[in-house]
């Protein structure tokens, strides 16, 4: 006996927490915390959903307890029964109609969601061509990487995204190897990238959550794609629209591999040169595609390998095996150098670094607004 009651304290105290921590969540990562326009939509549908369940659960519950309360035994006898309500066209319609006036107060919502989040019109035509004063980012998804391209811009990088906030930036789409999903939960998603078709929709990115959650999102793989698919991460940073002007027009000066500066890292220079190059790309807009990682602004990055904590130790320990820290990944066995060798890589790889305000935002702004002016005088024509 005192065993069992052990056990249901037990039970009732899993229960008690489990309660708590279904709602604990960070800025940067949680559905319930939403970040954007998209999110927050995602998140009002979800609380019309449990409201609505809610209600059903309730008067069901009230029901059954009125109905248990009024008809023991002990008060209506033995003898006691009910009256036969079978056939009744008036409950029939009550408990038929109900469900059909909470599933249209449901769907109505959900439908015009559905299309709204899903039109790009805007941004990309029927055909695939891309607005030019529009904010569109391509997304590849590799095992087990991102690739992000912005076509306007001539810029391609990867693992950590960059979006501007309070503006629509749309994604486009598309798997290389397996099926994928491309997911930023505070933001708002998700959506599969296929390999024989490439999928379309758009996020907003509010500033001010933004600020909330330090100006980095948390992004990730949504589906199954092999034994490295929790590893599948990357970062968003949000930028208000300047820096986010800054941040591309500082990528684009970076048209050329920078030169290393200490002697290891020109020697690291060198071995990666006639080692990793074909793989990786150290030049804003070279090698959309590639089978690795575009390294350009590797060593502004957040994080190494996708999870791994950005510093020199674990750059050396990723190049060093990469298969023990991320089965599966294609990098393993593709090369083979030495430890010295390896040192001199990674001291290379962390002088990578964009050279904040070295750009000229002015070509990027002037773009934007010329295509905003082209639009103005096509919609004044068509007055």
């Amino acid at each position: 006996m005192r065993n069992r009651f052990k056990n249901t304290k037990l039970v009732g105290l899993m229960t008690f927490m489990l309660v708590f921590l279904a709602a604990c969540g960070q800025p940067e990562l949680s559905t319930l915390i939403p970040a954007g326009e998209v999110g927050q939509e995602q998140f009002d549908l979800m609380m019309l959903s449990v409201a609505i369940m809610t209600l059903v659960v309730v008067v069901v519950v009230i029901m059954f307890t009125i109905a248990v309360v009024k008809s023991r035994r002990s008060k209506l006898g033995e003898d006691f029964k009910p009256k036969q309500v079978a056939g009744n066209h008036t409950l029939e319609v009550i408990w038929t109609t109900i469900p059909i006036i909470l599933i249209i107060i449901l769907a109505i919502p959900t439908v015009y969601l559905v299309f709204k989040q899903a039109d790009v019109s805007s941004a990309i035509s029927q055909d695939g061509q891309i607005a030019e004063d529009e904010i569109v980012i391509n997304v590849r998804a590799y095992q087990y990487w991102w690739e992000f391209e912005y076509p306007n811009e001539g810029v391609v990088t990867s693992q950590d995204l960059v979006v501007p906030t309070d503006t629509q930036v749309y994604f486009t789409l598309q798997g290389t190897d397996v099926k994928h999903s491309f997911w930023i939960p505070a933001a708002g998603g998700k959506l599969d990238t296929n390999i024989d078709g490439i999928n379309h929709f758009y996020l907003v990115f509010d500033d001010d959550k933004a600020q909330e959650a330090d100006r980095l999102f948390y992004g990730k793989c949504a589906e199954l794609c092999g034994p490295s698919h929790a590893l599948m991460d990357f970062k968003v940073n949000a930028l208000p629209m300047d820096e986010y002007n800054q941040w591309l027009a500082d990528m684009k000066t970076m048209e050329e591999p920078l030169e290393a500066s200490a002697d290891d890292a020109i020697e690291g220079q060198e071995i990666f040169n006639n080692s990793c190059i074909a793989c990786h790309a150290v030049s804003q807009g070279g090698n959309a595609g590639a089978p690795g990682p575009n390294l350009t602004n590797f060593g502004d990055r957040h994080l190494i390998a996708g999870y791994l904590e950005h510093n020199e130790e674990n750059l050396k320990a990723w190049i060093s095996d990469p298969e023990s820290l991320k089965p599966g990944n294609l990098m393993s066995g593709t090369y083979d150098l030495t430890e010295e060798e390896i040192e001199k890589v990674a001291a290379y790889l962390m002088e990578l670094s964009v050279k904040e305000g070295s750009g000229d935002v002015s070509e990027i702004e002037a773009l934007r607004e010329s295509g905003s002016e082209d639009e103005d005088t096509e919609e004044g024509g068509e007055e």
